[in-house]
């Protein structure tokens, strides 16, 4: 279960934050509990969760160790900080900041050598959708974003399936058209890295997930978790969605 806080929430809101929301998980069980906040919160995330099983990421890195990139952050950087994850690709950053497939795989290798853990978003917009290219393009994307990898290397990978027509929109994909999806994400993953990969790869769901349909989505025994957008943001929300089989 992971939270993309986006742009919202400075060090400050964050610690108190992680003052409710690490009471309301402590119960918690058989999940990973992962939140990426913005770059400047994450030390103070990272020191509210110490001691706890949650752990922090960030929301996007360089491909480049170091160097003249005015506002971009390393992976390096992101390892001091004490990140563990990063994601990768999101629709925000190929909607709005020109990312393509080229560029999540250079983020992804990047990522990998410095030891984090990659969570790469693939998705379709909705005029895709509705001309029949859902497939098409999950298909492409998964294709260009992880091309090349080793086996060794894509272990280390977790996909999300983001439907941009369901994020932050208030519409959710149903179970079943996410579960088709996540079938169609897995399959090419058979093909490019052997049915063993593939089985073992989780491949979480992202598009206004919330307490009132997380339950839902997870029966799907395609869906392996969930990458939580706006409901991530409010401690008892985000933690209803966690414990959803509670």
């Amino acid at each position: 279960m992971a939270g993309n806080w986006k742009m919202y929430k400075t060090p400050s809101e964050t610690t108190a934050f992680f003052g409710e929301f690490n009471a309301l998980v402590a119960d918690a069980s058989g999940q990973e509990v992962v939140i990426c906040p913005p770059y400047v919160s994450i030390p103070a995330a990272v020191a509210a969760t110490a001691g706890t099983r949650i752990e922090i990421g960030g929301e996007n890195l360089h491909w480049e160790k170091e160097g003249a990139y005015t506002g971009e952050i390393a992976g390096g950087m992101l390892v001091d900080a004490g990140a563990k994850w990063v994601i990768i690709g999101h629709s925000e950053r190929r909607q709005y900041f020109g990312e393509t497939d080229e560029t999540v795989l250079k983020r992804t290798v990047a990522a990998l050598g410095h030891g984090l853990k990659p969570n790469v978003c693939v998705g379709e917009h909705l005029a895709e959708r509705e001309a029949g290219k859902t497939n098409d393009v999950l298909v492409g994307q998964i294709q260009g974003g992880l091309a090349g990898l080793s086996a060794e290397q894509f272990a280390q990978v977790t996909i999300a399936y983001e439907p941009v027509w369901a994020i932050g929109t208030g519409k959710t994909a149903t179970s079943e058209i996410a579960s088709d999806a996540h079938q169609v994400i897995r399959a090419e993953i058979a093909k490019m890295f052997g049915e063993a990969a593939a089985a073992a790869v989780r491949i979480l769901y992202g598009g206004s997930v919330k307490p009132a349909n997380v339950k839902e989505l997870m029966a799907q025994d395609e869906i392996d978790g969930a990458l939580v957008g706006g409901a991530s943001l409010k401690p008892d929300s985000f933690a209803a969605i966690v414990k959803f089989n509670k």
